[in-house]
């Protein structure tokens, strides 16, 4: 059964080493993070952690499996249902949902009790949205009527949406829309326009919005940490504490002392923890693996043989990359506090779930060139008779 599952595993090998490498990591850092706040609860670490984490890793990596089986050109049509459910989802959260650190960015999931941030599921939504709309509109995506206003309409609502509980999410996901209108051949005016109308709309939401005191007090602090009360960098001196003590290789795994004091050692700053126990070799390490990552990525880009392909996996690619760059620069002084999680490492049930699905579509493109490569290299005149495809996107999407 493993041979057989073994066999029927394709895409890049590059990035499948990189899942399970990442996943291997996860599993210690999380150990290791968990380990104070499960002794404070009063429960083995194993039982309350590391088991929870464990299965989502493993859901994870099966989400990873079975999105990739799927023909990415079917994502299209599922892009259209995810926005249809996506934004009144948005709208429910930002009114009913749960309010967790002044934030109301999760919704409860009926029966089985768990949480999950609706902008995980807005992300991919967007982005195969926006990938769906630029590859179907390249004749005419000049045109302001039919290819402009969609483009612009769906990316200012959703990243608004976004910004009234989540500031940083909305503001990479809205800088990943303009770089795929970018590739996307949408001209530079137009992208003008929806840089302005975007910024216009994220700076009233930063002024105005219900969170809007609390981001700025974060921008403050991070440019001027020296006029701030210490309660307000705190989070921000635990991770530069943990940064200095582990030198070049680290204190050993499970040896971390700030994860009694870091708040959410196991999430937002488990980079921050991963160095003080593995040292800035292997902080090096979790770097240059996203870099691989993105490197795999841009050549899966380059060589995929459809528009709705490329734009596809450029998307996913800059937003799981950006993420990444985004949390571990917070962690190591280089921008402020966000509640962004390392993808694939931080704990997190629902948002590894999300992000297993985005290394699957990038697989399912990844398999779809190798396939072309291998059409191409031995053609086969009843393999290609039996495998007609009619455009570019299957009809119902």
């Amino acid at each position: 059964m493993f041979q057989t599952l073994l066999n029927k595993t394709k895409g890049d090998r590059w990035i499948w080493l990189i899942i399970i490498l990442l996943s291997l990591i996860s599993v210690m850092a999380v150990y290791s993070a968990t380990g104070t706040l499960a002794y404070k609860r009063g429960e083995a670490v194993e039982k309350l952690f590391l088991f929870k984490h464990f299965i989502f890793v493993v859901m994870g990596i099966v989400m990873i499996y079975i999105s990739h089986l799927l023909d990415y050109r079917y994502y299209a049509g599922i892009s259209k249902i995810l926005m249809i459910i996506t934004i009144p989802l948005l709208v429910y959260t930002l009114i009913f949902g749960a309010h967790v650190n002044d934030a109301s960015r999760w919704v409860k999931i009926p029966v089985i009790g768990l949480t999950f941030q609706t902008s995980d599921l807005a992300k991919l939504a967007l982005i195969t949205f926006l990938a769906r709309m630029l590859s179907r509109k390249q004749e005419n995506i000049k045109d302001i009527k039919e290819s402009f206003v969609p483009i612009i309409g769906s990316v200012c609502l959703v990243t608004v949406l976004i910004a009234y509980a989540n500031m940083s999410t909305a503001m990479m996901l809205f800088g990943v829309s303009i770089l795929l209108l970018i590739i996307g051949r949408i001209s530079i005016k137009q992208i003008a326009i929806v840089s302005f109308a975007g910024g216009i709309l994220l700076v009233i939401v930063l002024l105005f919005g219900p969170r809007g005191k609390t981001y700025i007090s974060r921008i403050k602090t991070f440019v001027h940490p020296e006029q701030q009360h210490s309660d307000k960098t705190f989070q921000a001196d635990q991770a530069k504490i943990a940064l200095a003590t582990g030198g070049v290789f680290g204190k050993g795994p499970g040896n971390s002392t700030q994860r009694n004091f870091l708040p959410h050692p196991y999430s937002d700053f488990i980079f921050a923890i991963i160095i003080e126990e593995w040292g800035t070799f292997g902080g090096m390490v979790i770097m240059i693996l996203y870099l691989v990552l993105l490197y795999r990525c841009i050549k899966i880009v380059t060589r995929a043989p459809k528009a709705f392909g490329a734009l596809l996996a450029a998307g996913l690619s800059f937003s799981l990359t950006i993420q990444a760059f985004a949390n571990m620069a917070v962690a190591v002084g280089l921008g402020p506090v966000t509640g962004v999680p390392l993808p694939l490492v931080s704990m997190g049930g629902t948002s590894m779930i999300f992000t297993s699905v985005a290394f699957g579509i990038i697989l399912s493109v990844s398999r779809d060139v190798e396939e072309n490569v291998a059409g191409k290299a031995v053609p086969d005149k009843t393999k290609v008779s039996n495998k007609v495809i009619v455009g570019e996107i299957p009809a119902f999407g």
